[in-house]
């Protein structure tokens, strides 16, 4: 029956946060990330993370890092990580505060490898701030009080520890990314959360 298909078609786009225009948004950004990494090496080279670049002034590759990928394989990995993130928690803040999330993570990832962590020269890639996007939606079902929060927070928490200390990483990826990309999304997911309950608590009153 085309009418119980719609219906179910419906019912899965809602289970996965597709609905209400949703899908459109998580379109652009992943055709965005194809289209930079079609540009080239030489477009890469001059967008990403390199510290001998920004020592000399580019500080845009502060943020442009995260949308540069080595190749289609790394792309594609990180195309799947947010549409899972997108999956899990896209309902949870406006589109506004998303932006402030990401760019948040981005600016902090950045810093944290300039300062902390010397000895990474250079860095492309969006897992350091799917890593933010996780954790502030990890922030917000815990403040929400959602059935998943621990299941979350804990998933969360053990994949961080096992690369800083029990795992192995793949060539090139910088776990340190992952936990700093990961803090800032907990801070400024718990930062946002307690302005909502603010803001509710004084429309009660």
């Amino acid at each position: 029956m085309p009418a119980d298909g719609a219906m179910a078609f419906t019912r899965i786009a809602a289970a996965l946060q597709w609905d209400r225009g949703r899908w459109i948004w998580l379109l652009l950004i992943l055709l965005l990330l194809g289209a930079v990494l079609g540009l080239g090496d030489n477009m890469s080279a001059l967008l990403r993370y390199d510290r001998t670049g920004i020592a000399a002034g580019g500080w845009w590759r502060l943020l442009t890092a995260h949308i540069v990928h080595l190749d289609a394989h790394h792309l594609i990995l990180n195309e799947l990580g947010l549409v899972l993130v997108w999956s899990l928690f896209a309902q949870d803040y406006d589109a506004v505060e998303w932006c402030a999330i990401a760019l948040s993570g981005a600016l902090a990832i950045s810093c944290g490898l300039w300062w902390l962590s010397p000895r990474v020269v250079w860095y492309v890639g969006a897992s350091g701030v799917l890593h933010t996007l996780m954790a502030a939606g990890t922030a917000k079902h815990l403040a929400n009080r959602a059935w998943d929060r621990w299941i979350l927070l804990s998933g969360l928490c053990a994949k961080l520890a096992w690369e800083q200390w029990g795992g192995h990483s793949a060539p090139l990826v910088i776990l340190d990314a992952h936990l700093y990309g990961a803090a800032c999304g907990f801070a400024v997911g718990a930062a946002l959360s307690l302005r909502t309950a603010i803001i509710r608590q004084r429309s009660r009153a």
